[in-house]
């Protein structure tokens, strides 16, 4: 399911990003993530495939059975930059923020913040 280089970076992240809306993780690292992708997050390194799905699910028990808004998507040559709210009713996201490097139809480095904020009991 490998999907063509010539692709622009803002298309590549709009797919990367209708792939997140969906919980298409696989289908999402097929088209849109380099197999040596590196992530930044909290102060880690990640690397690889394996390691995206680590935190796409880390971000699922987070945030179980969230929506998000996507506020801001800006493209400038190979950088992308994300600002997101995420809500479920057990925490909410308020300060999403990634940013992309994208080469030749692929996400390369990603960056990765957010806080999440447990919802108050009733």
């Amino acid at each position: 399911m490998n999907q063509p280089a010539n692709r622009s970076p803002k298309e590549v992240l709009d797919d990367h990003l209708k792939e997140s809306q969906n919980g298409s993780v696989e289908a999402d690292l097929a088209r849109n993530y380099a197999e040596d992708i590196v992530v930044l997050m909290r102060g880690e390194v990640y690397y690889g495939h394996n390691s995206v799905r680590q935190l796409a699910a880390l971000l699922s028990r987070e945030l179980p059975n969230a929506t998000f808004e996507y506020r801001s998507v800006v493209v400038a040559g190979e950088v992308g930059f994300l600002e997101w709210n995420g809500r479920s009713s057990q925490a909410c996201v308020d300060d999403g923020a990634d940013s992309y490097v994208i080469r030749e139809g692929k996400i390369v480095a990603q960056t990765i913040h957010y806080t999440v904020k447990r919802a108050s009991p009733s």
